[in-house]
């Protein structure tokens, strides 16, 4: 819980009791974030591949204009928050001077062996305003030691590196890399490892915690970001921030790839975590950059933005460098034109010329004004003894909108878990949405128009309902 959301709690003794799991205060700067992106820029990008095998030699990576602030500044106008740069992919090329591996960015020709694109990334995020993390795969395809116990030494010392050198960080990215077929130092050979066991998760994790105790940390199985199950950018359209992970059906353990996965998009009502989840997906067909593939439409990109920030999830864009260094002009045009659809569709909330008829306050620090004010971090709240709610939005002359923004006080859980929308149409109340989950985002567009005077949003919990913002927008595509 931040600062803010503290003080505002304890202005009030009458404040409604935290329900079930809540985010702690890393995950909800993160929840603050919503979009952001995933650079992946190794070799692999000069052998047009999507895994490296972990034998590319070093001196092809020579990205002649190569700018950091530009794919910053394209990511930026895009409407993202922040950037992950893959520090380290599958192919064990570390794209800054690492100490523990001659397999890194000084042995190429990038800025005359003198390079570290991790600072270069980092600075120009900061810069920018934008919020920096990274990833760094366990699997290394090029180490000799990969799946003997030397190699996690390494890899730990790889993250603390990571921690400790490159300022802030508000996310560390894994996944369930757990080996297979690569170079291994010229031994060509398959390798196999105890993945419930070999990362030693719970102390690789600590050392994130205890490094960079702001940073959220993202995996499968969290412990701070779920994965969301699948690579097409999407959550459940009923989608809980809680989550209990449990392995798959006949194993014991639940670590980074090895998960009952059927439950990943939809999350857990009452988990014992709060764990919400990132939903990835590539701008292009792939990660890396392939000249044959071509970027997502913009058009496509706000149907993401809505199945993903939209269900309160986080969608992690792929971005792909070419060989040049810098994104294609067409994922930048992509970029440009998705950020201006989110600026002129939220840049006006129709639902502040309302006046807001309620049949439950719990007190003057709640009331409905709150629900309109632009600040997430005041909320209107239930009385105890209500756990459903009719808040009618009413208008002096008619309003036109397509889509409705409903967000929760999620500092004190996910609470509602059902909710129905209704618009006065020629004189009668029509159901025009329905659904379960809202959590820190719940985005609906609606597949027409409606021109109306009063909305009507009624709701459902087990205990007192928090509200903290309800928008209503104009799609602009």
């Amino acid at each position: 819980m931040t600062t803010v959301q503290k003080s505002n709690l304890q202005a009030s003794a009458n404040a409604p009791q935290p329900f079930g799991a809540i985010p702690n205060t890393a995950q909800l700067k993160w929840h603050d974030v919503e979009l952001y992106g995933l650079v992946h820029f190794t070799p692999t990008t000069f052998e047009n591949k999507e895994w490296g095998f972990g034998d590319a030699d070093p001196k092809i990576f020579n990205p002649l204009l190569f700018d950091a602030e530009k794919i910053v500044l394209a990511a930026k106008e895009g409407g993202l928050k922040a950037l992950i740069l893959v520090a380290k992919h599958h192919d064990g090329f570390t794209l800054w001077p690492s100490k523990t591996t001659a397999y890194n960015i000084s042995q190429s020709p990038f800025r005359n062996g003198n390079g570290d694109m991790v600072k270069e990334f980092a600075d120009a995020t900061r810069k920018h305003g934008l919020k920096f993390g990274v990833y760094c795969s366990p699997w290394d395809r090029n180490s000799r030691l990969y799946g003997g116990p030397e190699y996690l030494k390494i890899y730990q010392q790889q993250l603390t590196e990571l921690y400790t050198n490159y300022g802030d960080l508000f996310m560390s990215w894994h996944d369930g890399a757990n080996g297979g077929d690569g170079y291994y130092g010229g031994a060509l050979e398959k390798r196999a490892i105890d993945n419930t066991t070999y990362y030693d998760w719970s102390n690789t994790w600590a050392i994130t915690k205890k490094l960079q105790p702001n940073a959220s940390i993202f995996s499968d199985v969290g412990p701070d970001v779920r994965w969301v199950g699948n690579e097409q950018g999407f959550a459940a359209d009923t989608s809980w921030a809680t989550f209990t992970p449990r392995p798959p059906i006949g194993l014991n353990v639940a670590v980074p790839g090895q998960l009952y996965y059927p439950e990943s998009p939809k999350g857990t009502r009452l988990g014992a975590y709060w764990m919400p989840a990132e939903c990835d997906v590539p701008l292009r067909q792939g990660w890396f950059y392939h000249p044959q593939e071509k970027p997502k439409s913009p058009q496509q990109l706000f149907d993401l933005y809505l199945k993903s920030v939209g269900r309160g999830a986080a969608l992690d864009l792929g971005l792909a460098p070419d060989t040049r260094g810098l994104l294609a002009d067409a994922d930048i045009k992509s970029l440009k034109e998705f950020g201006a659809i989110l600026r002129q569709t939220f840049s006006t909330n129709l639902a502040s010329q309302a006046t807001i008829k309620i049949n439950s306050i719990r007190g003057a620090n709640f009331n409905s004004d709150n629900l309109i004010d632009a600040d997430k971090n005041t909320f209107w709240a239930s009385a105890d003894q209500h756990n459903t709610a009719q808040i009618e939005l009413n208008f002096p002359h008619e309003i036109t909108f397509d889509l409705i923004n409903l967000q929760e006080f999620i500092a004190l859980g996910q609470r509602v878990d059902s909710y129905k929308i209704e618009v006065e149409q020629h004189g009668k109340w029509e159901t025009v949405a329905s659904g379960a989950s809202i959590g820190a985002k719940r985005l609906i567009h609606f597949n027409k128009p409606y021109t109306t005077k009063s909305v009507k949003i009624n709701l459902k919990a087990p205990v007192a309902i928090t509200i903290a913002e309800i928008g209503l927008h104009k799609v602009s595509l």
